[in-house]
This record gives C-alpha cells, structure tokens and sequence, in this order.
C-alpha cells in the first residue's frame, strides 16, 4: 500500500467553504487511484480560509501525481464552495505535485487539474476541453463601455473575481471607523477654519498627521510634488515657451541665477507643465471653477526644482497675469493652489483612475477571455490581475457616481472625471505612456544628467522597469523557444486582436499595442507585457499610496477650492486662503477616502497571492526576480541615506503586486 498526503486550501472568500461531500481521484500515467471521499469526522471540512489535511491509502503507487479528477455534490446548506488549490504528496517518494484552482466548484462537474499544465494552446493534448472551458468563461467575463467614450470594462462582476471576506471587511470596518471620526471632529468644532493652526486639529490618532503636511507655501517643496508625488509623469523638458503663455524673460530674471531663459533651455533647467487638457472641462455647477495652467519651473545650483511662474487659464488677457514668487505672499500662494486643484483633477481623473484602473481593467478582462487558464502568458499576469475588476466594480458604485465621493470631495465632480478620461483615450498609448523609459523620453527627461539626483521617482521607477522587463523576457523566451511557436498561439493572436479592436466594435481599443497586437516577435510581446506588469503595480504604486499624505494637506494639494481664481495680483489675506481650500466637512470626507486607499492591504510585488507558476523552470525564474526586486530595495534603501527628502514609495516591499485598492 502506497500513502498519499492531500491538502486541500479553501479560499477567503464570503460563501467560499462548504458543506458538500468532495471526491477526488489521482492520476498517474495510465494509472489512477479509486475515488476517496475527503472527510474527517466530527469536523467542519473545508471552511472559509481552511487549510484541510488528509491522507489516503492505495495499492496504486503513482510516484508523482499528474493529474487529479475532483468533483462535490450539492449537500448541505451551504455547498457553493470556492478552492485555492489542493497539493498531494507520494508519502513514498516525497515528491509532491501543485495543482492550483483559484475557482468555483460547481456540483456534479468533474473537474481534471493537471500537475504542471502549463502549455501553448498548440501544444495542449485536450485542445477541445480547453476551448470549451474559454468558451464558458466568455460568458462570465463580457466586456461593455458604460458610458459613450470611456474605456472598456466589465460587464457585470464575476463570481472568481469578488473580494476575500477578510479583505471587503477590512476595507468595510476602515471607511466606518474613518466616517464616525469625521463625524465627532464636525459636531465639535463646526464647518469652517478658524486660523492654520485650526487645519491640524482634524490629524487626530485615527487619521494620522499626513507626511509633509508641515510645509506651508513652500516653493522648493512644491516644485518636489513634480518629481516625487503623485503626479510626477508630467514634468517636462522646456524647449521653447508656448505662445499663449505670456511669460516674459524680465518677468524670470530674478530666479533664473544670472541666466537667460534661452542659457537655461541650453543648460537643460527649465522645465514646464501644461494643462491644456483641462481647457474646457466641466465643474460640478456655473459657481465652481477648474484651471487649466502652466507652471513654468527651474532646476537651480542648490538641485531643487522651483517654480517661477505661474498662468492659471490658457489665452493671455489682463485677467490672466503670470504669478510669480516675487507677487504678495498670499497672492503667490493662492496661485499655487489654483494650480495644484488643476493637477489634482488631472491626477485623479488620469494618472490614477484611467491610466491605471480602467485601462487594466478592459486587458485583465480580454486575458480571461481568450487565455486559457493553462496558457503561461496567462500565469504569468493573473496575480497582477487579482482584485482589479472587484475594485473596480466597487468604485464605479462609490466613487465615481453621481453624489459619491468625487462629487463630494471635488470641484469637478464625475463630470470633469469622465470629460478627461474620455479626451484621454484619444492619445493614450501603450508604448508612450505605459511604457516608462520611453515616456521619459517624450519629455525629455529620460537621462539621469537633466534633474540630477532630485527626480527621485524616475530613478527608482526606472530600476523597477528594468527588474519587470528582464524577468519577462526570460519568461516569455522559455515558453517560446521554438521558432514559429508565437505566430502559432491562436490565443496569444486572439489576445491581441481583442486589447487593440476598437471599443465600438466591442474590443477594448488600446492605442499602441506593438505591431497593432499582431505579435510576431517576442520582443513586441515583452514591450506589452512589460507595460501591463509595470502598470498594474508601479505606476499605480506611484499614483496610489501618497494620497492620504496629498490630499489631506489642503494647503499643499487642494482637491476641492472654493470661490474665484485670482485675475489680479492685488495682496490677499490668509483670511481668503482659509476660504479657499476645503471646509472642514469636506476635507474630512477627503481623509476618509484617502485614507482607506492610501493602505497597502495585499502582498507585496513578487509575493505572489496566487501561485499559479508551478512549472519548475517558470518557478526558477520567478525567484530569480524576487532577488532582483530585494536588489533595486537594497539601492533605494542606500539612495535614500543621502537623500535630503527620502522616498520610500517605490521600495518594492511597498509595492503590491495588483491594483488592488
């Protein structure tokens, strides 16, 4: 008689564990076991979360299982039951095969999960098996546009895409811990602002005192926000100035260190953002007003990137001055906060909601759709992929509908959100935008000579890419190896086809997928995945985690600002500063937000969730990456002992894996 270990993990998930009977059968070459009932008695099998152990006796000695048949009936009261994966053990041998699940079992369906099944469709032996399971998973995973000009998303919220119980009631507990504490901090203390000091009252022990929140009207401090922030993809390489910015080289003179604006172009200093895509965009009602600026900035010999002038809407008028530091104080400040409320509408609308969430979301939902669950492209991306569509789904309830928390919190509300996001998927491209070393490029701030050691997210996020895209190209040239084997992946095609065919035509419509998603070389292939990789944690790292630390400083990044943007250089008072930013109702509902966002609450890039690479070379490489992650912390780690203002948002282990919050 032959022993064989089985565990057996349940998923965290609400309704995940079971009360139904559940068979299994082991598989060896032409061999297979008899049917065992898995049971302990006097025990709740498989509950929520559980790891359950058993061992199982046979006269048939399989020395290394290659498949298991599994199967449940539909006993009890609650026999939904949803399994993370089982691993059997030759007790004989040792050698223990892995067969991940990560899926609802449904009843009375035989369910053959093959040990290391990991193949190109060509390559696959139950090829008809293997397009019948797509073909039942396209029902669950349908794409939809939800609204005329967005991006492509899910249709409704499959079942193995909800949240675990532990994490939607983390998320739960957290926003109603965060909303009574907003509420106790009004009742006590009323709407509006007494003085500054009266701002920090709301940092109480249940929200925290948000970083840098000690910086007031700070130049050096707020030309750091473009290199280290949220923001930082829009700092850009001044080569010329543009014709409706009406800057003039005597209004500069005095910050420019004895240079020219011409000397300073040469010398790679002078920097610009232009907001022009915010020309135009609605606000929240007729009283509300968004900006749509220029900042002009200068990277002067002390390597602090300061900004020297300031045009709050797009065509020049005597309506419209430059702002500059040398203006009255508050006058200066006000400026920049105009500014700031601009870039905030963009961050939120853009850099974070459609450049990371919604335009993931509509690849994550064409990869379950055409890649099988076998195909190691699909491994490969799947726990990048983990909790995208759940959170997603939830923030189009929550966030961003009408009289949710954008339209409470903002100046633009969902109005100006979808307006950008819809202006967005005009230019938005794979290989620029998602692609960072050549994003950098475009702006001529690529090479570490321009801005020094100060872009600080550039240079972490650069060895990031770097680690990403070397363990992806070993990745996809183990699996194809044989010449022909990629142009052969009917899947991999598919795949492509549906990320690049335009939304109308119920496609996701992704501008810039290499060689138009027709992939050729595994090079194209790299670049797209590279990005997806990059995307899904980095760059919304980048965008995320800073949030709270942003945006609950209203005199450093004001989503909300209240009254008329100055059209004058008249002296003001801190009086109308206090005005301007958020009420305390309103910053609170920021905070709370924010907060809950701003919170790492899934594994960190490389640790991956679901393990579902098994096959050994894969694995090999897998750990291969993880130490080159720990490599790039190592570095950040010693960059920032010599940092004057440390960054520690793209350590790795600060990193998730996912956008999963």
């Amino acid at each position: 008689m032959v022993s064989y270990k089985i565990s057996v993990k349940t998923g965290d998930r609400k309704g995940a564990g079971t009360d139904a009977n559940v068979c299994i059968i082991l598989h060896g070459k032409g061999t297979q076991t008899s049917k065992y009932n898995l049971d302990h008695f006097f025990k709740n099998d498989f509950e929520r979360g559980s790891v359950d152990n058993y061992s199982v006796d046979s006269d048939v000695n399989i020395p290394e299982v290659q498949r298991i048949e599994l199967w449940r009936d539909n006993n009890g009261l609650l026999s939904s039951w949803y399994l993370d994966w089982i691993e059997v053990t030759n007790v004989a041998t040792n050698i223990t095969s892995i067969f991940p699940a990560m899926k609802w079992i449904k009843a009375d369906n035989h369910y053959l999960f093959k040990h290391i099944d990991t193949c190109l469709p060509q390559d696959d032996p139950f090829k008809q098996k293997r397009m019948l399971e797509l073909q039942t998973i396209r029902k669950d995973y349908q794409l939809q546009v939800k609204s005329p000009g967005l991006p492509a998303q899910i249709k409704e919220l499959p079942d193995d895409e909800t949240f675990s119980f532990d994490y939607q009631f983390n998320i739960g507990m957290k926003t109603k811990i965060y909303t009574e504490e907003s509420k106790r901090l009004i009742m006590a203390n009323g709407y509006n602002w007494k003085d500054v000091e009266d701002v920090k009252t709301v940092y109480t022990p249940v929200f925290g005192v948000p970083e840098n929140s000690e910086y007031f009207n700070d130049d050096a401090d707020f030309g750091r926000q473009r290199l280290a922030s949220l923001n930082s993809l829009l700092i850009t390489l001044c080569t010329a100035i543009p014709e409706k910015f009406g800057v003039t080289y005597e209004m500069v003179k005095p910050f420019l260190e004895g240079k020219t604006i011409e000397q300073a172009m040469e010398e790679k200093r002078l920097f610009i953002i232009d907001l022009a895509i915010l020309e135009g965009c609605p606000a929240k009602t007729e009283d509300i007003f968004i900006t749509c600026p220029f900042a002009l900035f200068y990277f002067n010999n002390a390597n602090h990137l300061m900004p020297i002038a300031i045009q709050l809407f797009q065509q020049i008028g005597t309506d419209n001055p430059v702002f500059l530091p040398s203006d009255p104080v508050y006058t200066w400040m006000l400026a920049k906060l105009w500014y700031n409320q601009a870039e905030a509408t963009y961050h939120q609308a853009l850099t974070h909601l459609n450049f990371t969430h919604f335009m993931m979301e509509g690849i994550c939902v064409a990869t379950k759709r055409n890649l099988s669950p076998s195909h190691p492209i699909f491994r490969l991306l799947n726990p990048h992929f983990i909790y995208l569509i759940a959170i997603d789904f939830l923030g189009l309830g929550v966030l961003v509908n009408p009289g949710g928390y954008f339209d409470k919190t903002s100046n633009g509300g969902i109005n100006a959100a979808f307006y950008l996001m819809k202006k967005s998927m005009d230019f938005w491209r794979l290989d620029l935008h998602g692609t960072l070393p050549e994003n950098l490029k475009s702006r001529g701030v690529l090479e570490q000579s321009v801005l020094t050691d100060a872009y600080q997210m550039r240079d972490d996020a650069l060895l990031l890419y770097d680690a990403i895209k070397n363990y992806v190209q070993k990745y996809v040239t183990h699996y194809y190896s044989e010449k022909g084997s990629l142009k052969a992946d009917y899947e991999i095609q598919n795949w492509g086809a549906e990320i690049v065919k335009s939304r109308d035509d119920g496609g996701v419509g992704i501008l810039g997928v290499p060689n138009d998603g027709k992939f050729e070389t595994t090079d194209q292939l790299v670049v797209t995945l590279t990005a997806i990789i990059y995307t899904c944690s980095v760059a919304h790292a980048a965008a995320n985690f800073q949030q709270y630390d942003e945006y609950a400083a209203p005199f450093r990044f004001p989503f909300t600002m209240h009254g008329v943007p100055p059209k004058d250089k008249s002296p003001v008072e801190i009086e109308t500063i206090l005005k301007s930013i958020a009420n305390r109702a309103e910053l609170l509902g920021l905070m709370s937000i924010t907060k809950v966002l701003s919170e790492k609450a899934t594994q960190s890039l490389g640790d991956f969730e679901k393990q579902l690479i098994v096959d050994p070379p894969a694995v090999k490489l897998v750990n291969e990456f993880r130490q080159s992650l720990r490599n790039v912390g190592e570095t950040i780690d010693e960059r920032n002992k010599i940092r004057e203002n440390p960054y520690d948002w793209l350590h790795p282990t600060a990193i998730p894996n996912s956008i999963s919050i």
